[in-house]
């Protein structure tokens, strides 16, 4: 952010240039600051959040899952399950609404020129990692192989299902899409099981290769083994940990894990710093 005397309490304005709806409760919002100053100096880096609000209802923490390349616009993604979702999914486009940010570290997309990536993900979870990806696929010829291994519950559940059969289209990616066993049509084209599971039938393999891994955690409980399996390092898996956030700022003790606050130190750490943190954790 490139403007001074900046109040962090107090939002900018934005406008809803589009809207997508993604499954029938998550939708995707592109925002263009309306001043025209902050539109041409905003920047950040892929992994960083924003806390987005709806006037009258409060602030919710989502990542911004466009990527930096991308310039003129941000965009976010989010599923109603609270006041404020319900409130922003209310919203049409050409309203406005409020963004502060970009808050929090970030991917070490410097680290990863020259590498493999493996980027697992599974159902909301993927718009943290889709800002890295389209990041990547922007500056294609910096990165070795890239696999995008990303499941869901159901074909419903799947997010930026265009995108996927973009990705699915390209030479330079190798995309692996599943849904849990039952939530198949008999026109699916895509594999069926739990995203670890098929992630260990995948074998990615790990020399020169970084894991970048994001899912509810009973995936990512399950996922972090089969990447060890596979002989991943826990510095060679990274992980984002947005979801425990709340002002963006450290001021709330919401996101401190021990000595950690998520928001300030995160949300982006590597398996090696997650196993650090205190067990309740």
């Amino acid at each position: 952010m490139c403007i001074p005397d900046k109040n962090i309490y107090k939002p900018y304005l934005a406008t809803i240039e589009n809207i997508i709806d993604e499954t029938p409760d998550v939708r995707t919002f592109r925002l263009v600051f309306q001043d025209e100053a902050v539109r041409d100096s905003f920047s950040f880096r892929s992994g960083q959040f924003a806390e987005y609000s709806a006037f009258g209802y409060g602030e919710s923490t989502f990542c911004i899952a466009s990527s930096p390349t991308r310039k003129g616009y941000i965009e976010c993604c989010f599923r109603s399950v609270g006041r404020v979702t319900e409130a922003l999914r209310r919203l049409e486009i050409g309203d406005t609404l409020g963004v502060r940010g970009p808050y929090g570290n970030s991917f070490p997309i410097e680290a990863l020129y020259g590498r493999n990536l493996v980027f697992v993900a599974g159902g909301i979870a993927l718009p943290p990692l889709r800002t890295l990806i389209w990041n990547c696929l922007d500056q294609r010829d910096k990165f070795g192989e890239i696999t995008i291994v990303y499941g869901a519950r159901t074909e419903d559940d799947l997010v930026y299902k265009h995108e996927l059969k973009e990705w699915q289209e390209r030479s330079d990616v190798n995309l692996v899409k599943t849904v849990d066993p039952g939530g198949n049509s008999d026109t699916w084209d895509g594999r069926v099981g739990f995203v670890p599971t098929i992630l260990e039938e995948a074998a990615p393999k790990s020399d020169n290769c970084v894991a970048l891994v994001c899912g509810p955690p009973i995936m990512i409980k399950f996922t972090l083994p089969v990447l060890e399996k596979l002989g991943f390092s826990d510095e060679n898996i990274i992980t984002t940990l947005e979801n425990r956030m709340k002002c963006g700022l450290g001021k709330c003790g919401r996101c401190n894990v021990g000595n950690v606050y998520v928001c300030k130190d995160g949300p982006v750490f590597t398996a090696k710093q997650v196993k650090e943190m205190p067990q309740e954790f």
